[in-house]
């Protein structure tokens, strides 16, 4: 089979030169949808073959119906509820939801047609196969993703993007591209209020080719993928709405950045009121349904991590009082929702007496702002270095959550004095349950500079959803193998 992610000769415009730079997308695209259509049809395939033969003569009669049946739903699904769109596809979670959304859809005409067929065996197909069918899908579509952000690590499979707005918020802009290369932007090139100089200009090492009065031109000329508006004074509605249409016919997408960079996903929205465009913030969900649905996962999925890790942590409890002197857990005053304390449980990874030595180690502090870190910290044990690498030292915090004082996915649950020296801003942190991973352990943990942690634990607070919960969970699992950032 062609490799789905050929690397990209230039960025013409129109593809005149070269392979467009859209070709990458496509041939991307046929990948998931091959695969869907593979992953679904091995399904179906184990699922009658294991469970149709119970009943032999029904199976003869109406399981090729029942599974071509269920194949082509399952397909229509994805195509009808847009799960195939190039946009979404290989990166955050709306690939996911639409997945979800699509199969789901699937269930429910699967079941208004056993009823309207008054078919015995359509509980398998809904309770089974497409449950199955999802799983498979999902890790499908993932590792097509893990092999698409590898070759963006590369510098290959990337969107060229011009960026038109102030030198502050395009430098800014920069910086988090350069950060997240997974994305797939690459900014190649910058527009400013005033153009590059008499000798040229650049932005952080990316060169200024004009003037945001000259962006449609320059976008036309340079064949960018993407043009990203970062504000500026200079765009009024007026001027956007005319950029717009210069636009149209060119292979470029508009993406304009909002005023309220940090808050995104669930909460904006696009509503026409009076024939004005306005982009509508919804409020944080701190309390209501999804709540209530997030508290019961918590509890439910840490009882079955513990019941899975039991003969781990067994093992572990014993590793640790062969290595030390003192007892198996460390108890420690973390502040939880509401300013609340709580006493959070973790394996000792230290010496006995490891909080009144601190002090004498406060000069050789590695950690960023509030937080106290030392990456080779003569305080801890043997043993206590490798459960910390791979954060086996945290299981016991699934107990937290078990007993509602923490939630499997949130901030950092922070220590009292980190919290009495928080601003108004920090405090935010503190709307919601910390959490036993969050947005910190996937985007480096220790290694994170203190802004950069905070802003991620706010963004979560401000933006979190069910779906995000579900791809942190998911993201934690490589981030721990990884050992980044633990220390």
């Amino acid at each position: 089979m062609a490799d789905p992610f050929p690397p990209t000769r230039g960025h013409p415009a129109n593809g005149r030169d070269g392979r467009p730079a859209s070709d990458w997308e496509q041939r991307y695209r046929r990948a998931v949808i091959l695969g869907d259509t593979l992953a679904t049809a091995l399904v179906v395939a184990v699922v009658g073959g294991l469970f149709g033969v119970r009943d032999a003569a029904d199976w003869h009669e109406k399981w090729v119906v029942l599974a071509f049946g269920t194949e082509l739903l399952v397909l229509g699904a994805l195509a009808v509820g847009r799960a195939w769109v190039p946009a979404v596809l290989g990166q955050g979670a709306e690939e996911f939801r639409r997945l979800g959304r699509a199969l789901s859809t699937a269930v429910v005409v699967l079941a208004l047609g056993g009823i309207a067929l008054t078919s015995r065996n359509i509980k398998l197909w809904i309770f089974v196969a497409i449950p199955a069918i999802a799983l498979a899908t999902m890790t499908e579509r993932y590792l097509l993703r893990l092999r698409l952000h590898r070759m963006r690590q590369q510098g290959r499979c990337l969107r060229p993007v011009l960026a038109a707005g102030s030198p502050a918020t395009v430098r800014d802009l920069i910086a988090r591209v350069r950060r997240f290369p997974h994305l797939g932007w690459r900014v190649d090139a910058v527009c400013t209020p005033d153009g590059p100089g008499p000798d040229g200009d650049h932005v952080d090492g990316v060169p200024v080719v004009g003037r945001l009065t000259d962006v449609a031109a320059h976008v036309g000329r340079g064949g960018y993928r993407v043009l990203a508006v970062t504000p500026d004074p200079h765009w009024s509605p007026e001027r956007l709405q005319r950029l717009a249409w210069d636009l149209e016919g060119s292979d470029a997408e508009m993406v304009v950045a909002p005023v309220l960079m940090e808050v995104a996903g669930p909460r904006l929205h696009v509503d026409a009121v009076l024939g004005i465009p306005l982009l509508r913030v919804s409020m944080p969900a701190f309390t209501g349904g999804r709540r209530a649905v997030k508290a019961v996962v918590d509890r439910l999925g840490a009882a079955v991590l513990l019941l899975l890790f039991a003969p781990l942590m067994a093992g572990v409890a014993l590793l640790v009082l062969l290595d030390s002197r003192g007892g198996v857990f460390y108890r420690q005053r973390r502040v939880g929702k509401d300013g609340r304390e709580f006493t959070m449980v973790k394996f000792r990874t230290m010496v006995p007496g490891a909080d009144r030595a601190r002090a004498a180690l406060t000069g050789r502090n590695e950690g960023a702002g509030l937080l106290f870190k030392l990456r080779r910290d003569p305080r801890v044990t043997r043993v206590g270095v490798v459960l910390r690498r791979y954060s086996v030292d945290e299981l016991p915090q699934l107990f937290n959550v078990l007993n509602g004082s923490m939630s499997l996915v949130g901030p950092r649950p922070g220590l009292p004095e980190e919290s009495a020296a928080y601003g108004p801003d920090t405090r935010r942190r503190l709307l919601v349950k910390p959490g036993l991973t969050g947005l910190w352990q996937i985007s480096g943990r220790s290694d994170l500079p203190w802004e950069e942690a905070v802003r991620l634990d706010l963004r979560y607070v401000e933006d979190w959803s069910l779906a995000l919960d579900a791809v942190i969970l998911w993201k934690t699992l490589r981030a721990v193998l990884q050992g980044q950032g633990a220390y």
